[in-house]
C-alpha cells in the first residue's frame, strides 16, 4: 500500500491520501471541523514563531494520515464489518521524525482478524513508518556534520518546532548523533563500493593519491559518454603500493567499468597505478600522464631562475597538436635539461610519451583542460577535505573511509558535465580506433 501526500493551495486545494480512497476535498463540509481545529492551534502557536506553528499543524495532518490508512484497512471507526479482515487494537507510544529530533506520538494499532488457526498479526502502517523513518533522521544529521556541525552543537542549530515538542523531542545529544553518523556514513560506504558500473559507457577514469587526515588514499572518478562526472572508489594506500592500487582497479572492472572500447585513464604518475591498469584492463586502457604532476615534479628539480624557460617550453610542446613534433621537442627539452640538472631531464623522460596520449587522440580546444590533467578528481577531493575539515580527532578503522565515502557522494551533487562534454564523442570515436585500429578514427578533436 502506497502512502502520498499532497497539498495544493487555493480554493481548489485537495488533500489526496491513499488510492483506495481517492481525492478529498478540502471544501468537504466533513472536513470543515478538522480544518477549524487545525488554524485554530496554528493561531495559538504564531507566538512561538511561524515554523512552530506550521511543526503544529504538521503534526495534526500527519496524525490525520495515518488515521485515515487505519479506517482504509479496518474500516470506520463504531462502525461493526462483519466482513472486515483488520480491525483496531489500541495505540501505543511511538515516534516519528521532525525538523532533525524524534518526537514522541501515540502510534495506532491495527490486527487482522484471526485467520483459521487462530493467528492474528499486527498490520504494518506505511504512513506511520514513512514518518517514523530514522533514515530522514540519519540524513538531516549527515547534511549537518559534512556542514561542519559538530556533534556536541547539532541540538543548538536545530530549527525551532516550540518548547513542547522540543522538550519532548530526542536523539539530539552528542552521543545519538555520533552514532546515527557512524551508522549512516557505514551504510554511505558500504553503497558506494557496491555500486554496480555496468550502466554506462566510461570514456576517462582519473585516478589520483591524496592526503587525507594524515593518511595517504587512493580517489577514483569517472566519465560518462554524457560528460557526467560519477566518483567510482576509494582505497586507503599509496599509489605506490601495488597491493592497494590493484584491489582498486580490479574492484573497478569487477563492479563492470568496462573497457572494451577504450577508456582514456588519465593518473597522477605513480608507477603502481600505471601497472595495476594496465594489467587489469590491458591494451583497452588508454594511458595518459596528469601534465600538471610532471610539469611540478620536473619543477621540483630546478632552481628558481630556470623554471620560467623550461615552462614555457614544455606548455609550447604540449600545445602543438602534431604528436610527432610535440615528442621531438620534448626529447630537445629534456637534453637541455641534462646539462642544468640531470635529474631534471630524468623525470621528464619518465612518462613523456604518455603526456602526449591525448594529444595523439586528436584532444584540442575546451576538451583538452578537461583531459590534460587529474584536475577534475583533485576538485573531488577538495569537496572531501572541506566537508571534513572540523573534525579533529580521527579514530582507526574505516573512519577515514566512511568520511571520504560519504563526501564523494557530497560532491557528486555539486558536479557539472565536463568542460568540452559536446567533444566526447569525438573522442570516443578515438579511444575505440585507439584499442582497434581497424575502427575509423574521429581526430582533431575540435572545439
Amino acid at each position: 500500500m502506497n502512502t502520498e501526500s499532497h497539498i495544493q493551495p487555493g480554493p481548489s486545494a485537495t488533500l489526496r491520501l491513499l488510492p483506495e480512497i481517492g481525492v478529498v476535498d478540502l471544501a468537504d463540509p466533513g472536513l470543515a471541523g478538522t480544518v477549524d481545529t487545525q488554524l485554530e492551534a496554528f493561531a495559538s502557536r504564531m507566538r512561538e514563531g511561524l515554523l512552530a506553528a506550521s511543526v503544529e499543524i504538521g503534526l495534526g495532518v500527519m496524525s490525520d494520515l495515518i488515521e485515515a490508512e487505519v479506517t482504509t484497512v479496518a474500516g470506520p471507526k463504531g462502525r461493526h464489518d462483519p466482513d472486515r479482515a483488520a480491525y483496531r487494537h489500541g495505540s501505543e507510544a511511538g515516534k516519528v521524525t521532525l525538523g532533525g529530533r524524534r518526537v514522541p506520538v501515540r502510534r495506532p494499532r491495527v490486527r487482522t482478524v484471526a485467520d483459521t488457526d487462530g493467528v492474528e498479526r499486527e498490520v504494518a502502517l506505511e504512513s506511520y513508518d514513512t514518518f517514523a523513518s530514522v533514515d530522514l533522521l540519519a540524513d538531516h544529521m549527515v547534511a549537518s556534520m559534512l556542514a561542519g556541525l559538530s556533534g556536541r552543537r547539532y541540538v543548538q542549530a536545530l530549527e525551532p518546532v516550540g518548547d513542547t515538542i522540543t522538550a519532548a523531542g530526542s536523539g539530539t545529544s552528542q552521543s545519538s548523533v555520533s552514532r546515527r553518523f557512524i551508522t549512516a556514513t557505514k551504510a554511505h560506504l558500504a553503497e558506494f563500493r557496491a555500486r554496480p558500473l555496468d550502466d554506462q559507457r566510461w570514456l576517462i577514469v582519473y585516478v589520483d593519491g591524496f592526503d587525507f587526515a594524515g593518511h595517504t588514499m587512493i580517489g577514483a572518478l569517472g566519465v560518462t559518454a554524457a560528460g557526467v562526472k560519477v566518483p567510482l572508489g576509494v582505497v586507503e594506500g599509496s599509489t605506490e603500493n601495488a597491493a592497494v592500487v590493484r584491489h582498486l582497479i580490479t574492484d573497478l572492472r569487477d563492479r563492470g567499468l568496462d573497457a572494451c572500447d577504450g577508456t582514456l585513464f588519465i593518473l597522477d604518475g605513480g608507477k603502481a597505478l600505471r601497472k595495476a591498469v594496465t594489467d587489469v584492463y590491458g591494451d583497452l586502457a588508454v594511458i595518459a600522464r596528469c601534465r600538471v604532476h610532471k610539469e611540478r615534479n620536473i619543477m621540483d628539480h630546478l632552481p628558481e631562475a630556470q623554471r620560467p624557460w623550461v615552462r614555457r617550453k614544455l606548455h609550447a610542446a604540449w600545445a602543438n597538436p602534431n604528436a610527432g613534433e610535440a615528442e621531438a621537442a620534448l626529447k630537445a627539452l629534456a637534453r637541455q635539461l641534462d646539462n642544468v640538472n640531470p635529474d631534471a631531464g630524468a623525470s621528464l623522460r619518465e612518462g613523456l610519451v604518455e603526456t602526449l596520449t591525448v594529444t595523439r587522440l586528436g584532444v584540442t580546444g575546451t576538451l583538452l583542460k578537461t583531459v590534460m590533467s587529474t584536475n577534475p578528481v583533485e576538485s573531488m577531493i577538495e569537496i572531501v577535505r572541506a566537508n571534513a575539515r572540523n573534525v579533529k580527532r580521527w579514530k582507526d578503522g574505516d573512519m577515514r573511509l566512511r568520511w571520504a565515502a560519504t563526501g564523494m557522494l557530497a560532491a557528486e551533487n555539486q558536479f557539472r558535465r565536463v568542460k568540452g562534454y559536446r567533444q566526447l564523442p569525438a573522442l570516443a570515436t578515438a579511444l575505440q580506433h585507439a584499442v582497434n585500429p581497424d575502427t575509423p578514427s574521429t581526430l582533431a578533436v575540435t572545439a
